[in-house]
């Protein structure tokens, strides 16, 4: 069974810190890449920042460079999102992205619950 759980969201206040951990089970981690996406109220769902398994491609959006840092764990199949000087606009619910990188997963994606991230004083 597939599971994507994300935890460490939360209130924070602006210019605070929080770190997001999804731990990954039920499919091989090596062949995927990892992202964060993000949804706040009213708004489409957007990539944050996305890791390749061997850590050796990384992307992030624009509007979270310098201040996010994406990070990957293969021992214990699990990717970090800290998160710096948050602002009121990092408010969303933040999903945890699996998707097929390899000849034997691709086209396969799954997704976490989300987790709540609240900046605001």
């Amino acid at each position: 069974q597939v599971q994507l759980v994300e935890s460490g969201g939360g209130l924070v206040q602006p210019g605070g810190s929080l770190r997001l951990s999804c731990a990954a089970s039920g499919f091989t981690f090596s062949d995927y890449t990892m992202s964060w996406y993000r949804q706040a109220p009213g708004e489409e769902r957007e990539l944050v920042a996305a890791i390749t398994s061997d850590g050796g491609r990384i992307n992030y959006a624009d509007s979270v460079k310098g201040r996010f840092t994406i990070s990957v764990d293969n021992a214990v199949n699990t990717v970090a999102l800290q998160m710096n000087s948050l602002k009121p606009e990092d408010t969303a619910v933040y999903y945890c992205n699996a998707r097929g990188a390899t000849r034997r997963s691709m086209g396969y994606a799954y997704w976490g619950q989300g987790t709540q991230v609240t900046v605001s004083s």
